[in-house]
C-alpha cells in the first residue's frame, strides 16, 4: 500500500522540508525519517552548496511562504503580482471601501515639495470625487433596487454593492492603498525580489527589502544572495530611448481590441493532439488526418472530444497547442482584473492618462458626469507635470477609469478559462466588454473548438458598451 503523509510547516521550517524532499532523489529513507534527523544548520548549509553553489533552483520550490503585505500602493502590487508561478488575494474594490488617508505619497516626491503638496491634492479631489460618487449612486441604487420587507440592511447591500461600488471605482487612483496576502516558493520569490529590487519606483524597491528580510526569517539562505541585477535595468532604458525615438506608424486603422496573430492551422494541432494522446501513431499522420477533414467533419471530432465536459471541468492540455496574441486598450479598473491572469503572457505599457478615460453610464444617470470630468481632467493635468519630472511617479496619480495598451499572448485553454469567468454575469462590466470582444475574435479564426467555449447567451461587448458606459 502507498504511504501518503504531510510534512507540516507546523513541525518544519521551509528550508528543512525542502532539503527532506531534495533527499528523496538520493535515499531511500523515508522522508519523515530524513526531516525529523535534520537541523536547521544542516538544512542551511545544504542549500548554500546545493541551491546558491551548484544552481540547483528547484530544490526551493519545496520552501513555500505566506507573506501579508498591507499598506501599499496599488500601482506596487501590480509589480509584486507579476509572477506567474504565486497565488494572491487582495483588496477588493467592491467590497472594501476607501477612505479619504488610503494612498501612498511617493519617496520620491519629497525631492519636489511642490509637486508633493499639488499630488495629494489631486488625490484627495479624486477620493472625494470617490466617496460623493459612492453616497449618491448607492442612493440611486436603493430607488431601483428597493430592501424587501424585513431584509436587513446589511444582506440588501451584499446583494447590490456591485452596482455602485463597480461605478464608483474608476475615479481610484494608482495610489490608493490595499492588502494583498501571498502564497510563493523560495524559488519563485527569489525571482520576485530581483525584479522588485531592479525596479524604478522606490516604494516597489522598499517593499521588495521587506518582503526579502521576512523571508529570511524563515529561508535565511535561500533568499539572502538575491539582489538587484543591473542588466534589467540597462535593457529597460535602453529599450525606453528607443522606443522614445519610434517614429514610425501602422496603415491599418487602431482597435482597441486587435488579434495580432494566432496559429492558422491551431484547431487541426489541437485535434491532431488530442489523437495522439489516445492512439499509436506518429503526431503527423493525425496532423494530416485531421487537416483532410472537412468543416463539418472537424466539428464533429471537436464535439466527440469536448462536448462530454462539464461546465466546471478544465478541458484537456491539448488546447494549449492553439495560441493567440492580442494587443489591447482597456481602462485601468479592468486591466487590475486581466493581470490576475497570469498564466497568460502579458506585456503592458506604462500607465498614463494619455489613452483617454471611461465614463460609466450610472455616473451621468446620478449627475455627477461634470464632477467625473473635472475630477478626470484635473487627474490628467497633474499625470502631465509629475511626467516631466518623473514618468514612473507619474503613474501614482492614474485613476482607473483611464486607458492602458497591454499586450498577451495565451493558448486556447487558458481562453476558456478566461473566457467564461470573465463574461460571467458577476463579472466586473469593465472586463466583461473586453472579455465578449476577445471571445467573438477567437471563434472567428478557431470556430469548432471555440463552439464549446459554453459562453453565457444574451449578452456581447456592444451590450456591455450601451448598458454600461457613456465613454469607453
Amino acid at each position: 500500500m502507498p504511504r501518503i503523509y504531510l510534512l507540516s510547516p507546523q513541525r518544519y521550517r521551509p528550508e528543512v522540508i525542502a532539503v527532506a524532499f531534495a533527499k528523496a532523489s538520493r535515499s531511500p529513507r523515508p522522508l519523515d525519517e530524513t526531516a525529523e534527523e535534520l537541523s536547521e544548520p544542516e538544512s542551511a548549509r545544504f542549500h548554500e552548496k546545493w541551491v546558491i553553489g551548484y544552481g540547483h533552483a528547484s530544490v526551493a520550490e519545496h520552501a513555500v511562504l505566506h507573506i501579508a503585505v498591507e499598506g501599499v500602493s496599488r500601482l506596487a502590487i501590480e509589480v509584486l503580482e507579476s509572477n506567474r508561478l504565486a497565488s494572491y488575494t487582495e483588496k477588493s474594490s467592491r467590497y472594501q471601501p476607501f477612505g479619504p488617508d488610503d494612498f501612498v505619497t511617493p519617496a520620491e516626491l519629497d525631492a519636489r515639495p511642490d509637486l508633493k503638496a499639488r499630488y495629494q491634492e489631486t488625490i484627495r479631489h479624486l477620493f472625494a470625487a470617490y466617496h460623493r460618487c459612492m453616497a449618491t449612486a448607492r442612493a440611486e441604487i436603493a430607488r431601483r433596487y428597493p430592501r424587501a420587507e424585513g431584509e436587513p440592511e446589511a444582506r440588501w447591500d451584499a446583494r447590490h454593492r456591485s452596482k455602485y461600488a463597480d461605478v464608483c471605482r474608476f475615479l481610484l487612483p494608482a495610489a490608493s492603498q490595499a492588502t494583498v496576502g501571498m502564497t510563493i516558493n523560495a524559488r519563485a520569490l527569489a525571482h520576485a525580489l530581483r525584479k522588485m529590487l531592479s525596479h524604478p519606483l522606490a516604494e516597489v524597491r522598499e517593499i521588495g527589502l521587506a518582503i526579502q528580510k521576512v523571508a529570511e526569517a524563515e529561508t535565511p539562505t535561500l533568499v539572502r544572495y538575491v539582489a538587484a541585477v543591473e542588466g534589467w535595468q540597462k535593457s529597460a532604458e535602453a529599450m525606453a530611448r528607443r522606443a522614445a525615438d519610434f517614429r514610425g506608424g501602422g496603415t491599418y486603422t487602431e482597435d482597441w481590441c486587435h488579434l495580432v496573430s494566432w496559429e492558422p492551422k491551431g484547431e487541426v494541432r489541437v485535434l491532431a493532439a488530442l489523437l495522439y494522446e489516445q492512439g499509436e501513431r506518429p503526431y503527423v499522420d493525425y496532423f494530416n488526418y485531421v487537416r483532410g477533414l472537412s468543416t463539418q467533419e472537424r466539428k464533429a471530432l471537436a464535439r466527440e472530444a469536448l462536448a462530454p465536459l462539464g461546465e466546471h471541468d478544465m478541458p484537456p492540455r491539448a488546447l494549449e497547442y492553439a495560441t493567440y496574441t492580442f494587443d489591447l486598450v482597456m481602462d485601468q479598473g479592468a486591466y487590475y482584473e486581466f493581470k490576475r491572469h497570469r498564466m497568460m503572457t502579458q506585456t503592458p505599457q506604462a500607465l498614463t492618462t494619455r489613452l483617454g478615460y471611461a465614463v460609466p453610464r450610472l455616473v451621468a444617470e446620478i449627475g455627477l458626469e461634470a464632477d467625473y470630468r473635472t475630477a478626470m481632467d484635473e487627474a490628467a493635468a497633474m499625470y502631465e507635470d509629475l511626467a516631466a519630472w518623473n514618468p514612473a511617479v507619474a503613474s501614482y496619480v492614474v485613476p482607473n477609469a483611464f486607458n492602458r495598451r497591454v499586450l498577451a499572448a495565451f493558448n486556447l485553454r487558458e481562453a476558456f478559462h478566461f473566457l467564461r469567468l470573465r463574461t460571467a454575469a458577476n463579472a466586473h462590466f469593465s472586463i466583461r466588454r473586453v472579455a465578449w470582444r476577445m471571445a467573438e475574435e477567437i471563434s472567428a479564426v478557431t470556430p469548432a473548438l471555440a463552439a464549446f467555449l459554453n459562453l453565457r447567451e444574451g449578452e456581447t461587448w456592444q451590450d456591455v458598451e450601451e448598458k454600461y458606459f457613456v465613454q469607453v
